[in-house]
């Protein structure tokens, strides 16, 4: 295994002892939350946004919302530290003050910045683990949100605190806001990472419910063919 993908292959083991059990490997480490959508939400403008979305490894958040109507590209990366150590190595010592994000542009007449943010916390990550997400510990694992302006933060606010006060969560939401301050591209081969590595024992294990789940709760917003950083590109 590449030392690139290091910090992963515990859960690569773990996925590998359950399937040679005879498992099937359905389940999710973490499973979905039915979460009613948000009570305040921003009007639909017209242009593209921009929206950035840390909650764990990127491989699923990106692959979450490459597989939603309305979103435009969805790129993995990292926020919240300097554009010198925004490197994937670097990144993972858990000292730079990044956290691997996911920056989503999207046409907000067709999805909301809102119904992103339900489907974030319901499918994409679990938003009460603090500094972690399933088998991946560190500050670099942190679910945040980057907010890009005062409307993004007005809605992700209320939202979080609707969603703590109605308690649909069994712990308090951790999910942190702050301004962007920069986003830098992870390297090539971590992009559409789950689309190019189905097989890939943390993306059978961890990442792949996550779609099925946004596919069964998200029906209206689902689409079965992800949009893909290497088609943006051309």
């Amino acid at each position: 295994m590449s030392t690139s993908f290091h910090r992963r292959s515990l859960a690569a083991l773990f996925a590998a002892v359950v399937f040679s059990l005879g498992a099937s490997g359905a389940g999710a480490a973490e499973d979905a939350v039915v979460i009613p959508p948000p009570a305040v939400d921003e009007a639909a403008g017209s242009g593209t946004e921009t929206a950035i979305f840390a909650g764990g490894c990127f491989w699923g958040v990106q692959g979450v919302f490459q597989h939603v109507k309305g979103v435009e590209s969805a790129v993995s990366g990292y926020a919240g530290g300097d554009a010198k150590t925004a490197q994937y190595e670097t990144v993972s010592t858990g000292s730079t003050g990044h956290a691997e994000a996911v920056q989503v542009k999207f046409d907000p007449k067709q999805v909301t910045y809102g119904k992103l943010l339900q489907i974030f916390f319901s499918v994409a990550h679990n938003p009460t683990q603090l500094n972690f997400q399933g088998p991946d510990r560190g500050t670099q694992y942190r679910s945040a949100l980057f907010v890009t302006d005062p409307e993004q933060r007005k809605v992700a606010e209320n939202y979080i605190s609707q969603l703590d006060n109605t308690h649909v969560f069994p712990q308090p939401i951790v999910t942190k806001v702050s301004e962007t301050t920069g986003f830098y591209p992870a390297e090539a081969y971590h992009q559409d990472f789950l689309t190019l590595n189905p097989t890939y024992p943390y993306i059978v294990y961890n990442d792949l419910p996550k779609i099925e789940n946004l596919k069964l709760l998200f029906p209206a917003d689902y689409r079965g063919k992800p949009v893909l950083v290497m088609k943006v590109k051309g």
